[in-house]
């Protein structure tokens, strides 16, 4: 009966130093409210998704005392948020152009985008399509020419958010393969 005690303390006393001591453990658990809500941000631009995502590898790195995350990980990261940023601005402009808008539809669509932060997350797909559209209006284009424009700069944003998903999902994948 005693070996039996014993056999099931060691496993008990294993499967603590394996989980509730291991300080990646707590720091992946930690780690993931930033990611999914990252993720939530990526698709969902009234979050900054990828930040998110690289503030949940920092909380990583502080509780593991950044023993399985170098350095170049972390610029690496840092450029890969970067290029999402950039990815999303030019995509919208991008998908303006593309439908015939002119310079003035394409700002119009990038500080429409603006209008997230007073209509919520409508204006996430309102505001560059307004944008787009009182651009066009301003510089004294039909009314078709506007729309077309407006749906360019929905089409170009609907763009940047399938790229940033793909920056995302590479952010992570590199977080996995690095802790793993």
């Amino acid at each position: 009966m005693q070996a039996y005690v014993q056999i099931i303390t060691d496993w008990f006393s294993s499967l603590y130093t394996v989980t509730l001591a291991n300080p990646h453990v707590w720091g992946f658990l930690a780690s993931l409210p930033f990611i999914i809500g990252g993720l939530i941000g990526t698709v969902f631009p009234a979050l900054p998704g990828t930040v998110l995502i690289l503030v949940g590898f920092v909380t990583y790195g502080l509780i593991t005392e950044f023993d399985k995350l170098p350095a170049w990980f972390f610029v690496g990261q840092t450029v890969l948020v970067a290029l999402s940023y950039l990815i999303e601005f030019l995509a919208t402009a991008f998908g303006v152009k593309m439908f015939g808008g002119s310079k003035a539809a394409a700002w119009g669509a990038v500080l429409g985008s603006l209008l997230v932060f007073v209509l919520g997350p409508i204006g996430i797909i309102a505001g560059p399509l307004l944008g787009a559209i009182a651009g066009e209006l301003i510089m004294g284009e039909q009314i078709k020419q506007a729309l077309h424009s407006g749906f360019g700069s929905f089409l170009g944003f609907m763009g940047g958010v399938i790229a940033n998903l793909v920056i995302s999902g590479l952010m992570i994948a590199w977080f996995i393969l690095e802790i793993l």
